[in-house]
């Protein structure tokens, strides 16, 4: 087992998901950053994106904010899903747009999390709140990594 500080923790296991995650690779994201409880994630919107009203289809930005919850409520290393979510769109996203989510736990206790996601575009509008709730689960992101302390 090695035992290491928090954020070097939350960046060790951001980048073996990351490696492994097809979908948000492909959909174009990157990590902005990510730290204990949080995490920043991009995307642009591609022509492939938009949908027959020429918005962003809102599966697309449901899955930015779900990969942002990913990401932050992973941050301990310690495996975790989604037990449940939900998304409210407060204004849309357009062709070319560049769109930040950004995750943020609001309380963490046993191995259940509650975790805010602001959806917003290059001009700082709000597109979406996004609100996931965690279940950790059996394993870990990175085997034998542990907080310090």
């Amino acid at each position: 087992m090695t035992e290491t500080d928090p954020q070097t923790i939350a960046e060790a296991a951001a980048d073996a998901m990351f490696e492994k995650d097809n979908a948000s690779r492909a959909l174009g994201m990157a990590i902005e950053e990510v730290r204990p409880g949080y995490a920043r994630l991009t995307m642009t919107v591609r022509e492939d994106m938009v949908n027959g009203h020429a918005i962003c289809h809102g599966g697309l930005i449901f899955t930015l904010a779900d990969s942002a919850f990913a990401f932050g409520c992973n941050s301990y290393n310690k495996a975790t899903v989604a037990s449940g979510c939900e998304i409210a769109f407060v204004a849309p996203a357009k062709l070319g747009d560049r769109l930040t989510a950004e995750c943020r736990e609001r309380v963490l206790r046993g191995r259940s999390g509650v975790y805010d996601i602001d959806v917003t575009n290059q001009d700082g509008e709000t597109i979406a709140f996004f609100r996931g709730k965690s279940r950790q689960i059996k394993g870990e992101i990175v085997p034998g990594l542990t907080a310090v302390g």
